[in-house]
């Protein structure tokens, strides 16, 4: 019956489920735009999940003892399965993974400005879990709403882990701010170099977004990059006021009428030049992931062969 029906029939229909926040599923008529939006950012989100892996991975046989080394072990291997989970909503709308994955390699494809940046101390891993997952916990929680099924209901498994990952980060602050003068100045370091890389990953300011209004409109996303970055401000700063910690932000002031912090101007260029490819790690992280794939090719190769001999012996 749906071939039956005109364009603007199909574009309708689909809207009024939309507007009536019914799921958008896999064999449903979607238009072309949504799928490719889709496509996009839910790779782009995978992609990030991957390569987020970098600068933690790098700390696994740093940390300072057992616990903090099982917990840090713990963490990565989610982020590995956030990735997975996200090429798997990818390829539901028909998306190759090998493809996407090639695109991020080649460029084409971006993934959060936030990961290349180094990770220079122990501090970092705290400020990391704290500030990037607790920035990831924004943006992702209202997409437990999306109105694309498959990414909506893998992100509801996605935050339950990402809040974990938020919570250990800040205890990992917490308890280097309570410790020696030396801790404390590391953890502020930390501090001092993430938040503003943390604000730009909500993305451009509402007024150079150019996917935000048609996004919000399909409800694939429910607030705006300005939104979620207010919301994500006015939760930190009191959390950095508790455990003695200074918000690197000489412009920052508490509004007593409008109820939120008003802080410093983003340094836009700085982000543009990190999403353009042009930031402190960019070369290494893609260059670690194109070794990744190429050292795995062997074990892709056996897989592949295996399952082929599999099936040639139950068809046999």
């Amino acid at each position: 019956m749906v071939k039956d029906l005109s364009i603007q029939e199909l574009e309708k229909r689909f809207q009024e489920k939309i507007d009536k926040d019914i799921k958008i599923e896999p064999n449903d008529w979607m238009p072309d735009d949504y799928r490719q939006t889709l496509i996009r950012q839910i790779s782009q989100h995978a992609h990030s999940e991957i390569v987020g892996m970098l600068p933690e991975g790098n700390w696994i046989t740093r940390a300072p003892n057992l616990r903090r080394k099982a917990v840090l072990l713990a963490k990565v291997q989610d982020e590995a399965g956030h990735g997975l989970y996200l090429y798997s909503a990818a390829e539901t709308l028909g998306a190759d993974r090998e493809e996407t994955i090639d695109d991020l390699h080649s460029g084409k494809a971006k993934y959060s400005s936030i990961f290349n940046y180094p990770t220079l101390s122990w501090a970092d891993m705290g400020a990391i879990g704290w500030l990037v997952d607790g920035a990831a916990i924004m943006n992702q929680v209202p997409l437990c709403r999306c109105s694309y099924g498959p990414y909506a209901r893998a992100m509801v498994r996605v935050c339950k882990e990402e809040s974990f990952h938020q919570r250990q980060g800040f205890e990992i602050m917490a308890h280097l701010a309570q410790g020696s003068p030396e801790q404390k100045a590391m953890a502020q370091d930390a501090l001092n170099r993430f938040w503003w890389p943390a604000l730009m990953m909500f993305g451009p300011n509402d007024a150079e977004s150019k996917h935000t209004l048609q996004s919000m409109n399909w409800k694939i996303k429910r607030h705006t990059n300005d939104e979620l970055r207010q919301q994500f401000v006015d939760v930190t700063i009191p959390q950095a006021e508790m455990i003695g910690l200074t918000i690197p932000d000489k412009d920052l002031i508490f509004n007593e009428l409008t109820g939120h912090y008003e802080f410093g101007e983003i340094n836009w260029d700085e982000f543009w030049n990190v999403v353009k490819g042009n930031g402190p790690c960019n070369k290494d992280r893609i260059d670690t992931r194109k070794k990744a794939k190429e050292d795995g090719a062997w074990v892709r190769e056996a897989a592949l062969a295996f399952a082929d001999k599999r099936q040639k012996r139950k068809s046999a």
